[in-house]
């Protein structure tokens, strides 16, 4: 609290598109309500945190939407995809399913911080395996994985949980997901250990 000023964090990013990218303007209108000598906080996961006053939540909120900035909340909720550079153009590489994808899940809540990520081919730079949900596109279908873990000693790659997905059945199948995370993980239980006691098939019959 500063000056008697409640703050609150919010998350930000510029959207699902070609990389993770800011113009001059989504610049200029983040310092608007920065002092000089506080810091925005740069995530692994494409994102930028910051603290704007409680009060003015829903007019900064809605200036940060008019110059194309998409805020999200900060804590035990799905984050934003998190996405390659689909170096091949936005048709080629499923960027319209990305967005799709990010618009119906980013935000719900969750035990825990829940982080999926999507690659439009087989190399992978956004980083699907190590992420708690991730998607690959194989040619026109899409492969999802659970199970990455980044950090720690126990950091492993994720499993192949179902393969040959139309947009469609993926966008499906993700939502399932999340929602059997929802109503069985345990508060503040990771992804990852929620895995470890139920069986699989639980997440999608």
């Amino acid at each position: 609290m500063e000056n008697g000023v409640k703050k609150i964090k919010i998350a930000i990013n510029g959207g699902i598109g070609f990389g993770a990218k800011l113009n001059s303007k989504q610049l200029l209108t983040v310092s608007k309500y920065m002092n000089e000598d506080e810091e925005l906080e740069v995530t692994t996961f494409q994102q930028l945190y910051m603290e704007i006053p409680e009060d003015m939540k829903e007019e900064i909120v809605e200036e940060f939407q008019n110059v194309g900035l998409v805020c999200y909340p900060v804590g035990n909720y799905v984050k934003s995809l998190r996405t390659c550079n689909f170096c091949k153009g936005e048709k080629e590489e499923g960027m319209p399913v990305a967005k799709e994808l990010n618009r119906r899940i980013a935000g719900k809540p969750v035990p825990f911080t829940l982080k999926v990520a999507y690659t439009g081919c087989p190399i992978g730079c956004g980083e699907p395996m190590l992420s708690d949900i991730g998607v690959m596109k194989i040619k026109d279908h899409y492969n999802l994985y659970v199970g990455g873990k980044a950090k720690g000693k126990d950091a492993e790659v994720g499993s192949l949980l179902m393969e040959n997905l139309t947009p469609d059945e993926l966008y499906v199948v993700v939502e399932k997901i999340i929602t059997v995370y929802s109503q069985m993980g345990k508060k503040r239980e990771t992804f990852n250990n929620f895995l470890e006691r139920i069986d699989r098939e639980q997440l999608i019959s």
